[in-house]
């Protein structure tokens, strides 16, 4: 096809990971551009000049942004292969739900375990895991929240998954004490090669998140 495929991405952006997991799950090939989030590309302002952030797809030259959006547009394009969203209206939309309530709840409520000090932190572990049960009654006893197979909503949540270390060590918790159907949820998803190879190394993310905390003055 002569395809140009771009990735302007950071390696523990769990919405990077995302894509990759996507375009894996594709077969499709692609050059990856790591960005450094204090000092940004030009590529990465002349791309995404709105919102100035990773991840941006680029396509045969042309710029797709925010990464559910972009995950939407690979399984349309390369529609020939591992379908991730339904082919059911209701099921997509009740995909695209749950989607968004990780952006906003299990997002929301793992930065505020990073972000924040002393009994803040408390009050976000609580939320976090609450959170967290929520999901797992979604999941149900369904290996994967799409069914019997990984699909978007799997794909949306696996990424946040490798950011649970630098909580957990921060927040002095273990989410397997509390929702131990979810972590066996993520250990599933992670045998699968395209997401294994796709994710951060959660010790990479912590000393990320270090950083920081250390720059924010909050260590």
């Amino acid at each position: 096809m002569g395809e140009e495929v771009v990735v302007l991405d950071t390696r523990v952006s769990m919405f990077g990971m995302r894509v990759r997991i996507a375009l894996a799950e594709k077969g499709v090939e692609y050059e990856y551009k790591e960005e450094d989030l204090q000092n940004k590309s030009q590529m990465l302002l002349q791309m995404n000049p709105i919102h100035k952030k990773i991840p941006v797809l680029i396509h045969n030259g042309k710029p797709i942004c925010e990464s559910i959006i972009i995950v939407e547009y690979i399984d349309e394009v390369w529609n020939d292969k591992a379908p991730l969203l339904s082919s059911d209206p209701y099921q997509r939309a009740q995909d695209r739900f749950w989607t968004d309530f990780i952006d906003k709840k299990v997002y929301d409520d793992g930065k505020r375990i990073w972000t924040k000090k002393g009994n803040e932190i408390e009050v976000a572990k609580k939320d976090f895991i609450n959170t967290l049960k929520q999901l797992e009654e979604r999941l149900g006893d369904k290996p994967y929240f799409g069914g019997d197979t990984f699909g978007f909503v799997d794909l949306a949540l696996i990424p946040y998954y490798t950011w649970f270390y630098a909580y957990e060590v921060i927040g002095n918790f273990k989410v397997e004490a509390e929702c131990p159907k979810f972590i066996a949820w993520a250990e599933r998803c992670k045998q699968i090669e395209n997401v294994s190879k796709s994710l951060a190394d959660e010790k990479v993310v912590y000393d990320f998140v270090v950083a920081l905390r250390k720059r924010f003055g909050l260590e």
